[in-house]
C-alpha cells in the first residue's frame, strides 16, 4: 500500500517551480533590456523616412537611435561612436548605400551589421549590397513584425560574435600566459642544467647518467676571500662574489665550457661533458688564465687583493643528474678528484694541471715543471703550472 505524499515535498516541489520560473523570467528580462539599450543607426536622405523608421523602432523597445542623412555622415559616426546595427538606405543622392558598404568593407574598424532598406522594387541592388557584406534586407514601407524580427536577430548576432572574439581573446591571453610561464620554466631549467640535460629531462627521461671518456675539469678557489669576509659588509661582500662569479659564467659561455657548480668561494666547470668538444683542454687551460686576469681587474676596482688558485686534470668521468628536490648535473670519478688536489695543492694566482692535462697542452702552452709534489690521497705525481700560450713562430 502506497503512503501518501508529504505535504512538505509538494511544498518544496511548488517551491523549486516557482524559483525556475522567476530565473527564466529575470533571464528573459535582463535579454529584452540588453536589445533594447542595443544603439542602432538610421540612415536616409529622407527626413521624413528616418523619423517614421526611428518611430516604429522606438515603438518597438528599441529607443538608443541615431540617425545619418547620407552616407557620408554615417561613416563620421561610425568611426566617432559606437553602433550595434545600422539601417542603411539603398538609394541615395550623395552616397549610395553600396558605396557605404564597400567603404566598411575596406575599413576593418568599420565592421557593423547592416541591414539594407529600400522603396524600390528592383531587388537587384539589394542583392548587391548583400553581395558587399550587408547582413539583411527590408524593403519599404515596413512590415512591424518583420522590422522587430530582423532587427532583433542582427543585433543577437552581433553580440554573439562580440562574445566569440572576447572568448577567443581570453583563449589568446591564456595561451599566450601558459607560453611565457613555460619559457620562463625553462629560462629557469637552463640556469640549473646544460641545455641538453634539461631537454631529455623534459622529453621523458628518468634517470641520467653518461660516461664520458675524455673531459677536462677545473677547480677555481678564491684565496682570501673568507679573510676578506669578516671585515666587509654583508651586502658588499655578495655583491663582490657575484661580480666575479658573474665574469667567469660569461667566460664559460664563451668559450663553450660547461659550469657545473659554486660551493662557497669555489667554482667548478667542465669542458667535454654533456657535450663532445674537441680541445676541452685548451679551451679549459685559456679559460684559467683569463679568469686570473679578470680577478686581477676586479681587485683594482675594489682595492682587494683576491687572488685564484686553480686547478685542472684530464680523463674519463660519469657525469648525470642526481635528486628528486633541487636536482643537479654533476660529475663523479677519479677525474674529479684529481682535478680538486691540483687546485688546493697549487699556489694561489697560478694555474696548476696534472700530468695528463700538461700531456694535451704542451705543444700549445708553455709550461713549467713543477716536479714531483705530494698530492693529498694520491701521493706523489708530476704535475705542471700552465703560463701563458705559446707565442706562434712565423717562418719566411
Amino acid at each position: 500500500m502506497s503512503e501518501d505524499p508529504d505535504p512538505s515535498d509538494l511544498f518544496d516541489f511548488n517551491s523549486s517551480m516557482h524559483e525556475t520560473s522567476e530565473e527564466a523570467a529575470r533571464a528573459e528580462q535582463a535579454a529584452a533590456q540588453s536589445l533594447q539599450s542595443a544603439r542602432i543607426l538610421v540612415v536616409d536622405d529622407s527626413k521624413m523616412m528616418r523619423m517614421g523608421i526611428t518611430r516604429d523602432l522606438k515603438k518597438l523597445g528599441f529607443t538608443n537611435v541615431a540617425e545619418a542623412s547620407n552616407g557620408r555622415e554615417a561613416l563620421e559616426k561610425l568611426r566617432s561612436e559606437s553602433f550595434d546595427l545600422m539601417l542603411l538606405d539603398v538609394e541615395m543622392p550623395e552616397m549610395t548605400g553600396l558605396e557605404v558598404l564597400a567603404e566598411m568593407r575596406n575599413d576593418a574598424s568599420l565592421s557593423l551589421p547592416t541591414i539594407v532598406i529600400s522603396g524600390g522594387e528592383d531587388v537587384s541592388s539589394a542583392v548587391s549590397c548583400i553581395e558587399m557584406g550587408a547582413e539583411d534586407y527590408l524593403p519599404k514601407p515596413f512590415n512591424p513584425v518583420l522590422l522587430r524580427a530582423r532587427v532583433t536577430t542582427s543585433i543577437e548576432k552581433k553580440k554573439l560574435r562580440n562574445l566569440e572574439k572576447l572568448r577567443l581573446a581570453q583563449i589568446e591571453s591564456e595561451h599566450a600566459r601558459v607560453v611565457a610561464e613555460q619559457e620562463k620554466t625553462e629560462k629557469l631549467l637552463l640556469n640549473i642544467l646544460p641545455r641538453s640535460i634539461a631537454g631529455r629531462l623534459k622529453g621523458g627521461e628518468k634517470l641520467i647518467a653518461d660516461a664520458h671518456a675524455s673531459v677536462t675539469v677545473l677547480f677555481m678557489d678564491l684565496v682570501g676571500f673568507t679573510k676578506l669576509s669578516r671585515t666587509t659588509t654583508p651586502d658588499k661582500l655578495v655583491k663582490m662574489l657575484n661580480a666575479i662569479f658573474s665574469t667567469f659564467d660569461l667566460l664559460v659561455e664563451r668559450s663553450g665550457l660547461e659550469k657545473i657548480k659554486t660551493i662557497g668561494d669555489c667554482y667548478m666547470l667542465v669542458g667535454g661533458a654533456p657535450e663532445l668538444k674537441e680541445g676541452h683542454a685548451q679551451a679549459a687551460a685559456d679559460l684559467a688564465l683569463s679568469m686570473i686576469e679578470n680577478l686581477a681587474k676586479i681587485n683594482a676596482v675594489n682595492q682587494t687583493e683576491l687572488s685564484a688558485r686553480i686547478g685542472l686534470n684530464s680523463g674519463p668521468v660519469v657525469a648525470g643528474v642526481i635528486g628528486i628536490r633541487k636536482f643537479t648535473y654533476d660529475l663523479w670519478g677519479d677525474t674529479v678528484n684529481i682535478a680538486s688536489r691540483m687546485e688546493s695543492s697549487g699556489l694561489p694566482g697560478r694555474v696548476h694541471c696534472s700530468q695528463a692535462t700538461a700531456d694535451l697542452l704542451r705543444d700549445e702552452f708553455e709550461l713549467e715543471d713543477r716536479g714531483p709534489v705530494e698530492v693529498k690521497s694520491i701521493g706523489e705525481t708530476h704535475t705542471y703550472f700552465i703560463n701563458s700560450r705559446k707565442i706562434a713562430e712565423w717562418s719566411l
